[in-house]
C-alpha cells in the first residue's frame, strides 16, 4: 500500500512539475527587445566595461552575515518555547551555537573579516 502511494506521489508531482513548465512556456511573451541583452543598472545606461572583477572578500564577507542572520532567525523561535522544551533545548542551541563560533573562529583565522 504504501509503495502504491509513494508512486502515485511521484507521478503526480512529475506531471504538476511538467504541465506547469508547459503552460508557462505557452503563455509566457515571446518578444525580443535588443535592450533586453543589456546591463540593467537602476536605468541609468551603462559607461566604460561592465564586466568587472569584484574581491572574493565581499562575498565572503555576504555569506558571513547571512550565516549570523540566519543564526538570530533560528535563536528567536527557540527563545520563547526554551522553558516548555527545559534542558534537551538548552543542550540542542548549545551545539549550534558552538559550530557557529567554530565557524567564526575559523574565518577569523583565515582573515576572511578584514577589508584590504
Amino acid at each position: 500500500m504504501n509503495l502504491i502511494l509513494l508512486f502515485t506521489m511521484i507521478v503526480a508531482s512529475a506531471a504538476f512539475v511538467g504541465i506547469a513548465m508547459i503552460v508557462t512556456r505557452w503563455i509566457s511573451p515571446r518578444t525580443f527587445n535588443r535592450q533586453k541583452g543589456e546591463t540593467y543598472e537602476c536605468g541609468v545606461p551603462t559607461q566604460g566595461q561592465t564586466w568587472i572583477h569584484f574581491k572574493a572578500g565581499y562575498y565572503l564577507f555576504a555569506i558571513l552575515f547571512l550565516m549570523f542572520d540566519i543564526e538570530a532567525i533560528f535563536l528567536f523561535p527557540w527563545a520563547t518555547i526554551v522553558q516548555e522544551i527545559g534542558m534537551s533545548a538548552l543542550v540542542g542551541v548549545l551545539f549550534f551555537l558552538f559550530f557557529l563560533i567554530l565557524g567564526l573562529a575559523y574565518a577569523w583565522r583565515k582573515k576572511a573579516l578584514e577589508w584590504k
